[in-house]
């Protein structure tokens, strides 16, 4: 019976992460359908391109949520099994990154992939789930990082590294199980493979850079002596 409901509780939080907060926000403020805008993604970063601050800001609250309320439902279910939790946060990123409500097809109507974000937004909410006070300390390094250098990819896969260093010494001082360390270490592999294209843009020098970052703002400067001479 334990089985069934820790798989029970696996599926449960899948199903959460799949629920698509940005398509539904983006697409009630301005009848866009977010998936046609820029990269495509349905997380906060794109919601705030398609529909504004606001809507970025309201989309990346509910992906967070979306992260934390998984581990809470399992540590409901399964009390006892933390491995659970831990795999009900990971699941909640499956979930936000390949949701099963946004199946795309070719023009012949063959399923080709699952559609959905980057999972920075979950992966948060995952490791508040798991010990709350890391959402302060996430929230302010990945801020420090959004304002320094500027660059939204870089900032998705800062917090799944951020997560994986606090959970890591929270298990080597004997404050926490090292299934947490389990949760960065996947967290930030899933993060990464997510953003694929936009690393082969980081490489390139093309990845889009917020221009009211210091990164944005010295690119900026360097740009506009280069256009002066």
């Amino acid at each position: 019976m334990q089985v069934i409901f820790a798989i029970g509780a696996i599926v449960l939080s899948y199903i959460l992460g799949s629920v698509p907060f940005g398509l539904l926000i983006v697409k009630i403020r301005t009848g866009k359908d977010i998936r046609d805008v820029e990269s495509g993604r349905t997380g906060g970063t794109n919601a705030m391109r398609a529909a504004g601050f606001w809507a970025g800001v309201f989309t990346a609250i509910m992906d967070v949520l979306k992260g934390a309320v998984a581990v809470w439902m399992a540590q409901a279910i399964t009390p006892e099994n933390h491995l659970v939790h831990v795999f009900a946060a990971i699941a909640a990123i499956l979930g936000h990154n390949y949701s099963i409500f946004l199946p795309e097809r070719d023009e012949n109507g063959k399923f080709v992939r699952l559609r959905g974000g980057a999972g920075g937004a979950p992966a948060v909410g995952g490791a508040m789930g798991l010990w709350f006070p890391s959402i302060f300390i996430i929230f302010t390094l990945g801020a420090l990082t959004f304002f320094t250098i500027g660059i939204a990819s870089v900032v998705t896969m800062s917090v799944a590294l951020f997560a994986l260093i606090v959970f890591f010494v929270r298990a080597y001082l004997g404050l926490a199980p090292w299934a947490d360390v389990l949760y960065g270490l996947v967290t930030l592999v899933l993060l990464v493979w997510a953003l694929r294209p936009n690393i082969q843009k980081l490489l390139a020098g093309n990845e889009r850079v917020i221009k009211y970052s210091l990164y944005g703002k010295i690119k900026e400067r360097r740009e506009q002596a280069q256009k002066s001479r």
